[in-house]
């Protein structure tokens, strides 16, 4: 089957381009992370789903003793500690969040709740099977949200209208057509639709066709982060807040140093933090801390959305390697991210420049695609870091001597479901339970390495060039 055009040649290629440079200078590879040390910087979350942050509880102000500290207050940690909690109730489980609970890739993310794995989306495995269990494990947790939502009493406005991928070229084309008649004859009930039918759910006819899987869906972030934090209070979780944890001492029982000063022994370590996991010391050389860049639009009148043709409130995002992704929120603003993606070296802070050129990027591909909103302007735009492993592959499992070290990382854009699925593994893990998980390609993976600074500044800054160039 060919392969639709992904972000995933575009991590592996930035390997490559770095790859020759490494043979020949292995030594500085090897002494890099101690010569180019990645700041404990955590900035803040300028989106627009970071007005409906949930209040901040207080810091942690005293040295503590627990079964589980969970580093990390997005959707990883908080459902984790949700989990956990629900199969031990017993433990005591404290998140540490840096800054505010959602303020890193939870709550300022593109919305789109889409299922599978980035690796395996629109495109099969060597064992089809499983990737059909991967669709239905993470379909059904789409349910799970909508029930937690409900449950905690907090509209996350979720919407499961389903989700699009729209087609570029005519390979893509091909390439989706085979995939759908895989799909459905393992029961996937995604769906192939041509240029008119793509057009009149969403207006525009600048796409070939369209890939349509009806169990995606559309989020509010933040509050889907409310979701989880009031969920995991409510089973007995502590979550301190403003509360960074700058060192790990591991043992048996794995000692966490505050820059309060405040010490915290746990039993076992969750770490959740997704982008910022290299920070900590792990996991330097298993993703790569890529920039995303959303923006924002004014609500737009439903004469507005009937003008552009937008009838099926549908997020679609493009088959192209920089993808583009738009989507509808309640109240009928239109979001747009994507486009060329950016690597800071050593993972460092953006800068306001590469902010405006991105966000003008957005807005001539907005008008590109609507061509009647391109006087529409945006309200907000921001930018932060998310896991992009090289070839989109996910991974969650144990780490350290005494496999008492658990995480979740290399989410590659499917994070705002995927996520929580990874909260249940961890959780499950934690309390001895792994065989459920066992028969997942995912558990407990080795993700493809990446090397160090220089090198993979050089090789990421290549091949951003090279896909701005063929891609313009």
């Amino acid at each position: 089957m060919p392969e639709l055009s992904s972000r995933r040649r575009f991590l592996k290629k930035a390997a490559v381009a770095s790859g020759g440079a490494l043979l020949g200078a292995v030594g500085l590879n090897q002494v890099s992370p101690r010569i180019w040390r990645e700041p404990l910087v955590f900035e803040p979350n300028g989106s627009y789903w970071a007005r409906s942050q949930p209040p901040q509880n207080p810091p942690l102000t005293n040295d503590i003793a627990v079964d589980v500290a969970v580093l990390g207050g997005g959707f990883t940690g908080l459902s984790a500690a949700y989990y956990i909690r629900s199969i031990s109730p017993q433990k005591r489980v404290v998140v540490l969040e840096a800054k505010g609970c959602g303020n890193g890739a939870s709550g300022r993310n593109g919305a789109m709740v889409l299922t599978m794995t980035a690796d395996r989306y629109m495109q099969f495995s060597p064992a089809p099977a499983i990737d059909k269990k991967i669709y239905d494990l993470t379909t059904e947790n789409i349910r799970r949200l909508s029930k937690l939502s409900v449950a905690t009493a907090i509209d996350c406005e979720l919407e499961t209208n389903g989700a699009l991928q729209v087609l570029v070229t005519s390979d893509d084309v091909k390439a989706a057509k085979a995939y759908v008649e895989q799909a459905r004859s393992l029961g996937m009930p995604v769906e192939f639709w041509d240029k008119q039918q793509l057009a009149g759910a969403i207006g525009t006819e600048v796409y070939e066709a369209g890939f349509f899987d009806p169990n995606g869906g559309h989020v509010h972030p933040m509050k889907l982060v409310h979701v989880f934090k009031r969920a995991a209070e409510n089973a007995g979780a502590e979550i301190y807040e403003n509360t960074v944890v700058a060192a790990i001492e591991e043992g048996r029982e794995n000692i966490l140093h505050t820059t309060g000063g405040h010490a915290i022994k746990a039993k076992s370590l969750v770490l959740a933090t997704n982008a910022f996991t290299s920070r900590l010391g792990y996991f330097r050389n298993s993703f790569m801390p890529v920039r995303e860049y959303v923006a924002m639009t004014q609500p737009c009148s439903e004469q507005q959305l009937a003008e552009i043709g937008w009838r099926m409130r549908v997020p679609f995002n493009d088959s192209r390697t920089e993808v583009f992704y738009l989507g509808l929120t309640r109240d009928n603003r239109i979001h747009i991210g994507g486009g060329s993606p950016n690597y800071v070296f050593n993972g460092g802070v953006g800068d306001a420049s590469a902010a405006a050129s991105h966000s003008a990027q957005l807005r001539r591909e907005l008008a590109r695609i609507y061509p009647k909103l391109s006087d529409v302007s945006f309200e907000l735009a921001w930018d932060g870091v998310v896991d992009w492993s090289m070839d989109e592959s996910p991974s969650v499992g144990y780490t350290g001597r005494y496999k008492n070290i658990f995480y979740g990382l290399g989410y590659s854009g499917h994070g705002v479901n995927l996520t929580s699925v990874f909260g249940r593994i961890i959780a499950d893990l934690e309390a001895g339970r792994e065989e459920p998980w066992t028969q997942y390609p995912f558990l407990n993976a080795s993700l493809e390495y990446v090397p160090n600074e220089p090198f993979r500044w050089l090789g990421a800054q290549s091949q951003m060039a090279w896909y701005r160039l063929t891609e313009s």
